[in-house]
């Protein structure tokens, strides 16, 4: 029989799972949205049940392994958000809702951690933010000590779905665990932890690379889930890494650009890739190797913002009749930028008087491709390696005129892959455990894509004029 691999993505809105064949074909795929609550939280808090998680969990998978012979399943693995916290009694249960990593009632409580844990983030080059999760383990035991009292183990949502399906508790993995304030370095947790922050380190799980075995389904979560029992369960990932898995970028030099509400970029690295102003931060590569990346508060927003779903249907497809515009534009939408500069007061510009709808529209897209540019440059500048290929995703990456436009301001290859998202980062991590010998072959093997598009020689040098104009606009504003 023909091997089949299954991701199962918990997100933010909902989970989803994805089967595929050892080439990377869809063959199954299951979607189930989390119940809408009404909150009555604080501003700024933001929680889950993880009840729901495992309840969208069981859904999703139905439908995914309802035309699929589960038996042919050789390993499954799971992903979610990153920075997510969960507490567990002794039983394993929840001990309350998870806290999220968008929730930011932990500020105090990251400045602390970052107070103790300075010489950390200085090697590995980050800072402790309310997004991250041992900012929200101090809160947690400072506001909450009833329940921290109880506590036997504090995990990530990816954490918890395994040990669900596995009963093999205490474990996470190697992205996952960033965010908790492990030591990528040395492999351990530090000791200032427990030292200056009073958090006990054995409530803190083991930690694996990513991929390596996690644990195998139960008989009770194979009848309630559908997948066989004894399936293997690979060591999972953050979203954010799972994701980039997907577009292809899984080995050295190779980087994705997702562009969906904002740009995201992603890429493998060999060597630790340290930026002084946190504007990039690392996760581990199973192999060893770097994952840096970088987020930027600039990307498809400009357009549903200024031009909405309908207007950017009709003006998408005429976006290289007159491109390059004489216009500049850094179209961010509101106030502050993370990457790649990091500047609270940040605000857009645009220089020139667009003649049409369509130019500004245009010079939208220009705009974006340059603050890419930008980013890579930026990259490049703290010693990456970047290589000649960009992968692209995200709802960006449909448009045919957004992808010749950022492969002439590149002056690289842009290559859309035909299928992306966390559940099949997933599925392909579930196969580097069974199927392939590491996640850089199975990436190879299974991304298949659907795009390439090559710089056009005659425009390179005017794009990069027009990106010349912006990086001096950029430099006015003090952004650079």
């Amino acid at each position: 029989m023909e091997p089949l691999f299954c991701g199962i993505d918990v997100g933010t809105q909902g989970a989803r799972c994805a089967v595929v064949a050892a080439d990377g074909a869809p063959v199954g795929r299951g979607e189930s949205a989390f119940p809408r609550v009404a909150s009555s939280l604080p501003d700024g808090w933001f929680e889950q049940d993880p009840d729901d998680w495992i309840a969208a969990v069981r859904q999703a998978l139905g439908q995914a392994l309802k035309a699929v012979d589960a038996r042919r399943i050789l390993a499954t693995s799971v992903t979610s958000t990153s920075g997510t916290l969960c507490a567990l009694d002794a039983d394993h249960r929840p001990l309350c809702p998870a806290v999220m990593y968008s929730d930011s009632r932990s500020e105090a409580e990251a400045v602390e951690a970052q107070q103790a844990g300075g010489p950390l983030t200085a090697r590995l080059g980050y800072r402790f933010s309310p997004s991250f999760g041992l900012p929200k383990i101090l809160w947690f035991r400072r506001h909450r000590p009833d329940l921290y009292a109880r506590a036997a183990s504090l995990v990530s949502p990816t954490d918890y779905v395994i040990g669900w399906l596995t009963d093999s508790w205490g474990r996470s993995d190697q992205t996952n665990v960033l965010k908790f304030g492990y030591d990528l370095l040395e492999d351990r947790w530090p000791a200032f932890i427990e030292r200056e922050l009073g958090i006990e380190i054995g409530l803190l799980p083991n930690v694996q690379r990513p991929g390596e075995l996690a644990g195998r389904v139960t008989p009770e979560r194979a009848d309630q889930t559908g997948l066989p029992a004894g399936t293997p369960v690979a060591a999972g990932m953050t979203d954010g890494c799972a994701s980039q898995v997907s577009s292809g970028a899984a080995s050295p030099g190779q980087y994705n650009t997702t562009i969906g509400t904002t740009l995201v970029i992603k890429g493998v690295s060999e060597r630790l890739t340290l930026d002084p102003e946190g504007r990039v931060y690392c996760h581990r590569h199973p192999a060893g190797w770097w994952l840096p990346g970088g987020a930027s508060n600039t990307g498809a927003e400009c357009l549903a913002v200024e031009f909405g779903e309908k207007e950017t249907e009709s003006l998408s497809p005429r976006a290289l009749e007159g491109s390059p515009t004489d216009l500049i534009a850094y179209p961010l939408v509101g106030r502050g930028e993370r990457f790649p500069f990091r500047r609270p007061d940040a605000e857009g510009f645009l220089i020139g008087a667009p003649r049409s709808r369509q130019e500004l529209f245009t010079a939208y897209l220009e705009g974006v491709a340059c603050l890419e540019r930008l980013a890579y440059d930026t990259l490049a500048s703290l010693g990456a390696e970047i290589g000649d290929v960009v992968f692209s995703a995200g709802g960006g990456a449909r448009s045919e005129a957004w992808l010749q436009i950022r492969a002439d301001t590149l002056n690289r290859t842009v290559l859309r892959p035909a299928l992306t998202g966390a559940a099949m980062g997933a599925a392909i991590l579930a196969a580097s455990l069974a199927h392939y010998d590491d996640l850089a072959r199975a990436a190879r093997a299974m991304v298949r894509m659907d795009r390439e598009v090559g710089p056009r020689t005659d425009f390179v040098g005017r794009y990069a004029e027009k990106y010349q104009r912006f990086t001096e606009e950029c430099s006015h504003c003090g952004y650079v």
